[in-house]
């Protein structure tokens, strides 16, 4: 299919997306633990197959990263318009949520239905966590719609893994605060990954509830209404899980307890790595500068972009929140991540090696002044000192 549309000067555009039918890797993530599954059973109940959903993410894709290079291609800013209005973008989106809950469904039958070791159980659980955190991807991209059906299709996915108060934190939220000290998804220079996630995880459910609190709060209506749309994505996780466990037993608890959590911990991996140390400037009127490109890290990484509906293209994404994932642009002269989302996942847990490769690039960023560096209180002095700036 091409899309066609007039330049200014009056020439015709016909533009065919290269990565039209490519957009169905995104619909692989969900399926992993699946297929961990369907290994198990293919190699006579062998519990190393449960280690598949683990092993593809932070070791096949960072590797497929690597094989298949990054990708800078923009489509036609003329052609923009019908690409956003061609519902086979979007539809995919829907696809995408119904295999999240089969995909769910299933490893919860496995689970609560064979016999495995302990760690077969929790490497399971761990990936198909990982796997669900997509939930959180999907309601990302349709939390910034306008329409009904996209922003209740958010809420029902979001409901998958518990995180229901996420649209309205990440709109209202995240996006008026990011790459400053006072967002509390935004990481700080310094600041390791395990720190960062006792801030980042409490600090989104508080601003999420405050923020429905008072959107309930001007319309006249109760925080406690059927109405609060936190609540009812939370509604949708209890229902769920108390239907699991009257199925099949107390064995699932460590399975809901652990994949919701782990499914949070991979948007705090996604939220570290996006805008780690970067800083809009005060203006003297007191507030900050507008969000430009430069405020997120960015990644062109072909194989881990596809399976995660353009979500690495965070920069353009945090320009233009309204701009559908598959016209996300790239952009000359953006800070870069050194590997695609999986890999850099992986550099973070590693703190030292993290700040090695990471705070240089940030201090070129910078143009070498950490005073332009939104830093860790904590580890303040000590950076002061290292890049040679006198604190405040």
């Amino acid at each position: 299919m091409s899309f066609v549309a007039q330049a200014a000067d009056g020439t015709t555009i016909r533009y065919i997306d290269g990565k039209r039918y490519l957009w169905f890797a995104s619909l692989t993530g969900p399926c992993i633990p699946m297929i961990g599954v369907a290994l198990y059973f293919a190699l006579g109940g062998n519990a190393l197959a449960t280690i598949f959903p683990l092993a593809y993410t932070f070791i096949l894709v960072p590797l497929l990263d690597a094989i298949f290079g990054e990708d800078t291609h923009n489509p036609p800013e003329e052609v923009v318009p019908l690409m956003s209005k061609d519902n086979y973008y979007r539809y995919l989106l829907y696809v995408a949520i119904a295999l999240l809950y089969i995909d769910f469904f299933v490893v919860a039958w496995f689970l609560g239905t064979q016999s495995l070791p302990w760690w077969a159980y929790l490497v399971m659980t761990l990936g198909t966590g990982f796997s669900s955190a997509g939930a959180i991807l999907i309601g990302h991209e349709l939390g910034h719609k306008s329409n009904k059906s996209d922003r209740l299709a958010a809420q029902i996915v979001n409901g998958l893994v518990g995180y229901g108060h996420f649209c309205i934190e990440h709109n209202r939220g995240h996006h008026v605060h990011v790459a400053t000290p006072e967002d509390c998804v935004s990481a700080r220079m310094g600041e390791s990954i395990y720190r960062f996630v006792l801030r980042e995880i409490p600090g989104a459910f508080s601003r999420g509830w405050k923020l429905e609190k008072e959107r309930l709060e001007k319309m006249g209506k109760s925080t406690w209404s059927l109405e609060n749309d936190v609540l009812q994505s939370w509604g949708l996780t209890l229902i769920v899980g108390v239907a699991l466990l009257a199925i099949f037993g107390w064995v699932l608890l460590p399975f809901l307890i652990i994949h919701h959590v782990y499914a949070w911990y991979g948007l705090t991996q996604a939220n570290y790595v996006e805008h780690y140390g970067l800083l809009r400037q005060k203006l003297p009127n007191g507030r900050y500068e507008l969000t430009e490109p430069r405020h997120s890290w960015n990644t062109n990484h072909i194989y881990s972009n596809l399976i995660s509906f353009h979500l690495q293209r965070h920069s353009d994404h945090h320009a233009n929140s309204l701009r559908p994932y598959q016209a996300l642009r790239d952009f000359k002269d953006l800070p870069r991540l050194p590997s695609g989302y999986p890999g850099s996942f992986g550099l973070a847990a590693i703190p030292w090696l993290w700040f090695k490769v990471m705070d240089p690039k940030l201090m070129e960023w910078a143009g070498g002044d950490i005073t332009k560096v939104n830093v860790d209180p904590k580890r303040k002095t000590k950076l002061y000192a290292r890049y040679g700036a006198a604190v405040a």
